[in-house]
């Protein structure tokens, strides 16, 4: 399910990070519970999120939100067979 990054390097466009981050907000959304928290805990509404899909901000802030919560970080990273230092990579890479 990750992408595959060559060389373990990232597309400089931050495509591989937006990857990940699509790849973990699938996973938030999954759950109820954690979707409400997101929504709650980042100011976003259901319009806002689906409108900022593709904003690295949004996908920044989606990753951020897990950052913020280890216990969800990692159990992110591990369904969607990644690190959780991949993520957190990822969220600085769309912060730029």
């Amino acid at each position: 399910m990750r992408p595959e990054v060559p060389n373990g390097k990232q597309d400089s466009r931050g495509g591989d990070a937006a990857t990940l981050a699509l790849l973990a907000l699938a996973w938030t959304l999954a759950d109820d519970r954690r979707a409400d928290r997101l929504l709650a805990l980042t100011g976003l509404d259901g319009a806002a999120l689906r409108a900022g899909v593709g904003d690295p901000a949004v996908l920044g802030a989606l990753l951020g939100f897990l950052a913020d919560h280890e216990p969800n970080l990692i159990a992110c990273a591990e369904a969607i067979d990644c690190t959780p230092e991949a993520l957190i990579a990822a969220r600085e890479t769309l912060s730029q």
